[in-house]
């Protein structure tokens, strides 16, 4: 009696550039046709910004300390948003599922969505910081180039949280719900409201482990310094470290069923 021989199925490569490129394609492709997205994740924090310069008309030294901080702070929560909603879209539409059952890694398509909210968020971020500077005359003594390099990180690392948490949530709506748990401890404790060295030392131990503080420190590096220095290059390793172990942590957790 003979017997057949069945060959194992080979997994999909952890990542791929052809893969990747064509899920980002994808992806940008669909929110082509969603105005109100692109609209939301590039004016948002535009329109923020702007209205922040005239809340503060009659003390524009208060925007200079503040604004640079939420040039930062606000692409990272739009992009958290957006990025999570259409991620479980994506998953409860049943389309993830059938992604993942074609010869696509996990590594593929956490890579291709960074791909392709990171390539609005670049815009995203340009937009603001040129708005900042040019238009509401946010007084840096940094290179404009360093704060926008920031505010392109603190997008990605919003990018990262919600591709990372949509895997958690069930509907759109406990995808919104994750924001109070994962973002506003954040901006709670980043430094924008009172220098962390002030808080309570565990509320300080806490911050201390938290990439918005880096993000928020990074910000007013730039802010205060005419040229790089050691302590920004630390902020923005810790940030992009964090928007990278999160992509890492987005993939392992990304299940092949819909719940």
């Amino acid at each position: 009696m003979t017997t057949t021989a069945t060959r194992p199925t080979t997994p999909p490569r952890a990542l791929s550039i052809s893969r990747t490129t064509a899920t980002a394609t994808r992806v940008l492709r669909q929110l082509a046709h969603d105005p109100r997205t692109i609209a939301l994740m590039i004016l948002v924090p535009c329109v923020m910004l702007f209205l922040l310069r005239y809340v503060f008309d009659g003390s524009p030294r208060t925007f200079d300390s503040i604004g640079a901080s939420l040039l930062g702070i606000f692409p990272l929560i739009t992009m958290f948003l957006v990025t999570s909603i259409a991620t479980l879209r994506e998953r409860t539409s049943g389309t993830l599922e059938r992604l993942l059952a074609m010869p696509l890694g996990k590594g593929d398509l956490i890579a291709g969505y960074a791909l392709a909210f990171g390539t609005l968020a670049i815009i995203q971020s340009a937009l603001a910081t040129g708005l900042a500077l040019w238009f509401l005359d946010l007084d840096v003594t940094g290179s404009p180039w360093l704060l926008l390099l920031v505010a392109l990180l603190d997008a990605l690392l919003g990018t990262a949280l919600g591709l990372f948490v949509s895997a958690f949530a069930a509907s759109e709506f406990q995808a919104v719900q994750f924001m109070p748990a994962v973002i506003f401890p954040q901006l709670l404790l980043c430094g924008l409201f009172t220098p962390r060295d002030t808080m309570h030392p565990a509320l300080e131990a806490i911050s201390d482990v938290l990439p918005m503080s880096y993000a928020v420190d990074g910000m007013n590096e730039v802010l205060r310094h005419t040229a790089m220095t050691a302590t920004f290059v630390r902020d923005v390793l810790i940030v992009a470290g964090c928007a990278l172990l999160v992509l890492i942590l987005g993939a392992a957790t990304l299940r092949r069923r819909t719940a």
